[in-house]
């Protein structure tokens, strides 16, 4: 069964960096999905990662 469907909870402590809206006001801004955002993120984070993580196998 493919996963393409995720939900989030920003935890209390993270709260106060107003992630929400500032995704909200730069998916405005740049003319994207709130959605857009999120997954290029992700897809961002996964590639740094995984490159880093290349070279401690």
């Amino acid at each position: 069964m493919p996963m393409d469907k995720l939900s989030i909870y920003v935890p209390q402590d993270k709260r106060q960096q107003k992630p929400i809206e500032r995704l909200a006001k730069l998916a405005r801004k740049r003319d994207r999905s709130v959605n857009y955002l999120v997954v290029q993120a992700i897809l961002d984070y996964v590639d740094r990662e995984e490159k880093s993580t290349v070279g401690r196998r």
